[in-house]
């Protein structure tokens, strides 16, 4: 047993690393099922078997202890009120109550249903294509969830450039490039966006809908119901959450399919997808009591990040991991997490990617990239700054 796992040197906001992190998660993982990055200060999980352990051990959690927290400077305080009631930064027994009352507003049949209506929105997008070469990101990737969260939230489809703006501002908080001013503008975001979902949700409070929203303010538990505060927070996750990790998938799904020449999709070729190149590639825990995985001890208050790309390409599960191949054998991915913070919005996220790919190579069969394509340096997301095509 050892508690000292080698310490890795790698910036994460290095050129080389942003366009290929894989080479790095390689030497890493060969290191063991751990390492300290010096980046971060912080131990790693690589295997698949120690992420996936991690994401679901109940000794570990998202929540920071409180002797582990540090004082939330003002000038980020309007984004911190927004994360202090959000599902994804807490535990039980709040996150237990917040979850199920989301998911019995989100629910399998209400995402189920939604596929003719996600497949009209990719036709009327893909009619308004631009001949010649474009950024198909722009054009495509980044309107399919955002319109789709406006339907579901039941707020106008034209507020959905404010929607993405604020959203990418919140994001940003969570990169490995985070500046001042990136501090900054997620406090700005977070203020517009509370003011608007709280005149969105006096509107649905005096006139309720079949939207998310109006469904939001009427679920209720053993607990109760939502506050208002959690009822933003809630939405704003939502929102924050679905959105970047769908543009980038599909973003980086055509690039794959483009380079393996592929065009049919199926929901393996989805899960594939997930696998070979995800969106989100780095997830933290932190340690609540004295936990041994895989040789290494963690002491209360230890916080450890789970590489969830080097996961999903662990040749100790997945035959040749640098092959797409969405017909492989092997355990399911991590790209959604896992536990009790398993994605709740996952669901969505896969019919959204199936019915956007298939939409997509159906209408433009010929479709191509002209370009190299690039990931922007917003690590620990990992997704194109643009991508040029041409169909």
């Amino acid at each position: 047993m050892t508690d000292f796992p080698p310490l890795l040197c790698q910036s994460p906001t290095d050129p080389a690393f942003v366009q290929d992190p894989y080479a790095f998660y390689d030497r890493a993982r060969a290191a063991g099922p751990f390492f300290r990055w010096d980046a971060y200060d912080m131990i790693c999980a690589t295997s698949h078997g120690a992420v996936a352990t991690i994401l679901r051990d109940r000794r570990f959690g998202r929540e920071s202890p409180p002797d582990r927290r540090a004082p939330v400077p003002d000038h980020t305080a309007p984004f911190q009120r927004i994360e202090d009631h959000s599902m994804l930064e807490l535990e039980p027994p709040r996150h237990t109550r917040l979850r199920g009352l989301v998911l019995r507003a989100f629910t399998s049949r209400r995402i189920a249903g939604m596929e003719d209506e996600i497949a009209a929105i990719c036709d009327r997008l893909i009619d308004r294509f631009p001949g010649g070469s474009f950024d198909l990101l722009d054009a495509y990737a980044r309107h399919v969830p955002v319109i789709v969260i406006c339907r579901l939230l039941g707020v106008p489809e034209e507020a959905g450039d404010d929607l993405l703006a604020w959203s990418n501002a919140m994001v940003a908080m969570y990169q490995a490039r985070r500046t001042r001013r990136i501090e900054d503008d997620a406090a700005r975001a977070s203020e517009a966006f509370a003011a608007f979902l709280r005149d969105w949700i006096a509107q649905k409070r005096a006139r309720p809908g079949d939207d998310l929203i109006s469904t939001l303010i009427a679920a209720e538990g053993e607990d109760g119901k939502l506050s208002e505060d959690e009822l933003i927070s809630t939405c704003i996750l939502l929102l924050n959450a679905g959105h970047e990790a769908t543009v980038h998938t599909i973003g980086n799904g055509v690039a794959v399919l483009d380079r393996e020449g592929r065009r049919d999709v199926d929901a393996a070729v989805v899960e594939e997808i997930l696998r070979f190149d995800p969106p989100l590639h780095m997830f933290t825990r932190w340690a609540y009591e004295e936990v041994e995985i895989a040789g290494h001890v963690f002491a209360p208050g230890d916080e450890v990040a789970c590489l969830l790309a080097a996961a999903n390409r662990d040749p100790a599960v997945y035959d040749a991991p640098d092959r797409f191949a969405p017909d492989r054998d092997g355990p399911a991915n991590v790209a959604f997490g896992g536990g009790i913070h398993f994605c709740v919005g996952a669901p969505l996220a896969r019919l959204e990617l199936l019915v956007a790919l298939r939409t997509l190579y159906a209408r433009c069969p010929d479709l191509r990239v002209t370009a190299q394509p690039r990931y922007g340096d917003i690590y620990h997301f990992h997704g194109l700054e643009a991508l040029s095509v041409e169909v």
